[in-house]
């Protein structure tokens, strides 16, 4: 995932983000695919390396490719959206776990991860309808009147306004990248956006997502309803996601961002107590959700 989000910057400048879009939806079908009929260790992780890179690129070019294709008036709710589907796609994976559960014997993974084809093929054939970001057909393109044409369609309401500020942003762009990204001038800005980002997903979020049926298991509950309760933490990741949503413009980020990290911390303790102390799956249970 670090590969594709590292090296997914490039190709999106330079083919397109719908192009980069399609590919990525490429990768998640072959992945899903791959790693249903791996018959030893080796494919399959290669398998799982080729869908990491996938999600990595997506990082990238699916929120850069909504951002430009929002207007003001859609543009809070498009980028709300985008959070929205990430746990709404955790909740219905977490579903589809357990409905597989014992499908096909010891081979139920098999069709647990073979079922992400079904989406990941509906989306690639979905992306080849959608249109080519306006921005990116300014900046490579510099054809003014197909991003115009994309603009009416997203229903922009003064398409040749909006073009002239595109156009402007491009040359203040073109301006700043000659101090360089790195450059001091930045340094503050960089630094709080990577320790943010670092943090909050050092501190174990996807531990507790990708594991979780694991984590239940080892604390005393039976396969299937460890698979169960895993739902339990895909539902309360979607509630909470809202709630957090509501409150953002009406608490403020730096208010939210202390409560969760004070959050992270007592949550975190009490799973390490669980295990520590042999407190029990629901007490257990209690700890995640409580992180969630």
């Amino acid at each position: 995932t670090v590969v594709g989000s590292i090296f997914g910057g490039a190709p999106t400048e330079i083919y397109g983000r719908k192009k980069v879009l399609f590919w990525v939806g490429m990768l998640f079908s072959l992945s899903a695919i791959g790693s249903a009929v791996a018959q030893d260790p080796y494919v399959f992780s290669f398998f799982r390396f080729i869908g990491g890179v996938g999600i990595g690129v997506s990082s990238v070019a699916a929120p850069t490719y909504i951002s430009e294709i929002s207007t003001p008036a859609t543009r809070g709710r498009l980028g709300a959206m985008y959070q929205f589907n990430i746990v709404l796609g955790i909740l219905i994976a977490f579903l589809s776990n357990y409905f597989f559960e014992g499908v096909g014997g010891d081979n139920d993974w098999r069709w647990m991860l073979g079922i992400m084809a079904v989406p990941s093929i509906i989306y690639t054939l979905m992306v080849t309808r959608i249109p080519e970001s306006p921005r990116w057909l300014i900046a490579r393109k510099k054809d003014d009147s197909a991003a115009v044409a994309v603009m009416k369609k997203l229903g922009v309401q003064n398409p040749e306004e909006e073009l002239a500020a595109v156009s402007k942003s491009l040359q203040h762009e073109t301006l700043s990248g000659k101090q360089g990204f790195f450059s001091a001038k930045y340094s503050k800005i960089i630094w709080l956006a990577f320790m943010v980002a670092f943090f909050n997903q050092w501190s174990g979020i996807n531990f507790i997502l990708y594991y979780a049926p694991e984590i239940l298991e080892r604390a005393g509950l039976a396969s299937k309803e460890s698979l169960l309760n895993s739902i339990a933490i895909g539902g309360t990741n979607l509630i909470f996601t809202f709630v957090g949503l509501y409150f953002i413009d009406r608490v403020g980020r730096r208010k939210l961002l202390l409560i969760g990290s004070f959050g992270y911390i007592i949550s975190l303790g009490m799973v390490a107590y669980a295990f520590y102390a042999s407190a029990g799956a629901g007490f257990l249970l209690f700890s995640l959700l409580l992180f969630i």
